[in-house]
């Protein structure tokens, strides 16, 4: 065979005697040359060749397929021919757990590169509805049926089969100055006239759970002072209020452990779910998605970031 051969993964696997989705781990961690024909991965037969000498000294040939704490999500085979799409995959949400699931999707031997995308709850899904995004995240309340992220999907995915998925839980609440001199408590406290609110921007998880509520409480937001005002994450709601910009925020409680001289009054908790939609779930990107929101690893990552009820992460909640 002429060295310049190029060779498909699964004769790369014949000749090394390995599984076929350790070839692409190789590949990834930079121990074998590979390299892309349009979606197609190819390996020269000196790159094999030049493989096997290498490692002709060790005792077992076929090396650990894969890092220990990687083992139960690195399970599912790869096709890598099929698992690149064509415009870019892209995680649309603001949560820093999206961070670490882009990071580990790149890591999965049948993941992509994701892009991020940084909008809010009912924008993500929006986008989702549009085809822009491959996956979309959701925390947003529904009033009428005290339930998180469903009836929004049912409605902004109108025809659209649609799977969530279970991240976690968190609490929502209140931001307020150290020690609260406003005495602000509770939602009934939107009733006031002499307090300033720092508000989130229209989509927001945080800017439709103060929505829903002052609909119960039969309040206008214009009549709120400071609504007009808004801002684009929690972190930004909470270091304005630490810094006299407004009497309280709305946001979730790990925002608050962040930022100094605030107070977190914890009024409700909130799911928090990954969107796909239902055609996609045999692809490989998403199945690899499946597996690392289940595994270990994630929940590791999860505690690191603290905040978080993970007791049925992972979980597919609904599919329709």
């Amino acid at each position: 065979m002429e060295d310049n051969t190029s060779l498909t993964p699964q004769e790369v696997a014949d000749i090394l005697k390995i599984a076929k989705n350790t070839v692409y781990v190789l590949i990834k961690r930079g121990e074998l040359n590979g390299y892309r024909v349009g979606k197609k991965v190819r390996v020269d037969y000196k790159d094999v060749v030049a493989y096997k000498n290498k490692t002709k000294n060790v005792k077992d040939e076929a090396p650990e397929p894969l890092d220990s704490h990687w083992a139960d999500i690195f399970s599912a085979p790869l096709e890598a021919e099929e698992h690149i799409p064509e415009r870019g995959f892209v995680i649309c949400g603001q949560d820093i757990v999206l961070d670490v699931l882009a990071r580990l999707l790149e890591m999965h031997p049948s993941g992509v590169r994701p892009l991020r995308s940084y909008y809010g709850s009912y924008n993500s899904l929006y986008l989702l509805y549009k085809g822009d995004v491959q996956v979309a995240s959701a925390h947003m309340w529904d009033a009428d049926t005290n339930t998180y992220n469903l009836p929004y999907v049912k409605a902004l995915l109108p025809g659209t089969p649609a799977v969530l998925v279970h991240i976690g839980r968190r609490m929502e609440g209140l931001y307020v100055p150290k020690e609260n001199p406003k005495n602000i408590k509770s939602w009934d406290d939107l009733r006031r006239e002499d307090i300033t609110i720092v508000n989130r921007e229209r989509g927001s998880g945080a800017r439709i759970l103060l929505d829903e509520h002052l609909r119960l409480l039969g309040v206008q937001g214009k009549t709120l002072p400071g609504y007009g005002r808004e801002c684009l994450s929690h972190l930004a709601v909470a270091s304005t209020v630490s810094r006299g910009g407004g009497d309280f925020g709305i946001g979730n409680e790990k925002a608050a452990m962040q930022v100094r001289n605030i107070d977190f009054i914890p009024l409700q908790e909130e799911s928090y779910d990954l969107i796909m939609r239902k055609e996609d779930l045999d692809k490989p990107p998403f199945k690899a998605i499946l597996e690392i929101v289940a595994s270990p690893v994630f929940r590791a990552e999860m505690e690191g970031i603290g905040g978080y009820d993970m007791t049925n992460m992972g979980k597919v909640v609904y599919t329709g």
